[in-house]
């Protein structure tokens, strides 16, 4: 694991681009297996998920070319080939799970592992996922390493309702149904900007997808997928996180943003802590009138809220990023995730720094701000957000602060550290012990 170094307490301020939203990223390159024609991926992150998938293509023989550089793949599944025996998908990694339609359709049979995993935030169960591609025709078999999926005859189109809007099984019943005999409906389906990305990219190899955005989709089963070059937008959630470093440091980031229309709820939570967004031109920044405070509620017995859930409402993912700032401006807030339940016991970090937040329950806690902080050595569990949540308080309290375990960002983010030291910000990863 890799720590961050952080000198503290300089306004960060200048322009930046973001980088592709990983949630995008990933069930769209599982797509392609879908194809057996070329794909050109434009804006590819040089991040570790992203690594993992393009080494299991080439174990499986597909041709793979990447420039990190220019952010340009290029990847061919002519002649991939699968055999669950010898095969194994990427361990400690959630998004490999989205493998496992690309190859029953091609293959007829898959395999998950059973340690498959991404943040640790929670239960995270693959019962929904082994549901849907049963209800696809898929027979499961359970072993004592691993779960081997089956679908000889290939899949066949039913009609599903989530018990939860997943973003995950969404883009897995999706992913079996492109190619299924027959037309599939899903009801109660994820409507984020990634997996509204994501059903465009599938469209634009041939797929027939419709209600996409919404809490039904629909999806015609075709023959064939053909390629074609698809071009990354830029991730709302790195953009929120870069306007949050600025207001949260006392400077000004702004950032590229072709999505406002995406950002209403966003912004007022910003405003929740004096924080107003500007969106002009194609860019995106905060300004901040003075010390952050949280704003009263005109009902005067409750505390301010922050609720996140799945879309419309606020990201779960973005939550941390607002405990960040309640945190450090004056007055309390509540902040309840509504997804997660091992997403909140982090906070007891903030307490190194000085802060005071209160876990009322495994889905909300209560920070009281205006305290002085001071530097720290934290601790930062496995979620990609809440390591940058401490980095954010790192950045905002002058002194030299360290993260330990701060590999998460790594996930998520390509040339982070580079990224915000163009900024103005002191900090350095250090391998640790």
């Amino acid at each position: 694991m890799a720590n961050l170094i952080v000198h503290g307490g300089t306004p960060l301020t200048g322009r930046i681009v973001p980088s592709a939203n990983k949630n995008a990223v990933l069930p769209i390159l599982c797509g392609t297996l879908l194809t057996r024609e070329p794909v050109r991926l434009v804006g590819i992150p040089e991040i570790t998920d992203v690594r993992k998938i393009l080494d299991i293509f080439r174990q499986l023989g597909s041709s793979v070319q990447v420039d990190y550089a220019t952010g340009i793949l290029d990847v061919h599944h002519q002649h991939t080939a699968f055999d669950p025996q010898v095969h194994h998908l990427p361990e400690e990694m959630r998004s490999s799970i989205m493998l496992v339609p690309g190859l029953l359709a091609r293959f007829g049979s898959a395999r998950i592992e059973n340690d498959v995993q991404g943040c640790t935030l929670g239960v995270r169960e693959i019962d929904p996922h082994v549901e849907v591609m049963e209800r696809f025709g898929a027979t499961v078999q359970r072993r004592p390493e691993a779960l081997i999926m089956r679908a000889e005859g290939g899949l066949k189109a039913n009609h599903h309702w989530l018990d939860y809007a997943s973003v995950t099984t969404t883009e897995n019943f999706v992913l079996c149904g492109i190619l299924a005999s027959g037309t599939s409906t899903l009801m109660n389906a994820a409507s984020e900007p990634h997996v509204q990305e994501f059903c465009h990219f599938m469209t634009m190899l041939g797929a027939q997808i419709e209600g996409i955005g919404t809490s039904r989709l629909t999806v015609h089963g075709v023959a064939r997928l053909g390629g074609g070059e698809f071009k990354f937008a830029e991730d709302f959630h790195e953009a929120v996180t870069f306007m949050a470093l600025g207001a949260i440091t006392g400077g000004c980031i702004t950032v590229k943003n072709s999505a406002p229309e995406q950002f209403p709820l966003i912004d007022r939570t910003f405003a929740k802590f004096g924080v107003q967004v500007v969106h002009e031109g194609g860019w995106s920044h905060t300004v901040v009138d003075g010390p952050l405070r949280v704003k009263e509620p005109f009902t005067r017995n409750i505390l301010q809220k922050i609720e996140a859930a799945p879309w419309p409402y606020l990201p779960v993912d973005l939550l941390p990023i607002f405990v960040a700032l309640g945190a450090r401006s004056e007055g309390s807030a509540m902040f309840w995730n509504k997804v997660y339940e091992g997403a909140m016991g982090w906070t007891s970090e903030l307490a190194k720094f000085g802060a005071q937040a209160f876990m009322a329950d495994p889905h909300r806690i209560i920070t009281f701000g205006g305290k002085q902080l001071t530097p720290a050595e934290v601790e930062s569990p496995y979620i990609i957000r809440v390591a940058i949540a401490l980095l954010m308080l790192s950045c905002s309290i002058p002194g030299r602060s360290v993260i330990r375990n701060a590999t998460p960002v790594r996930r998520a983010h390509p040339r982070f550290a580079e990224n915000i030291r163009a900024l103005g910000a002191q900090i350095e990863w250090v391998e640790g012990d």
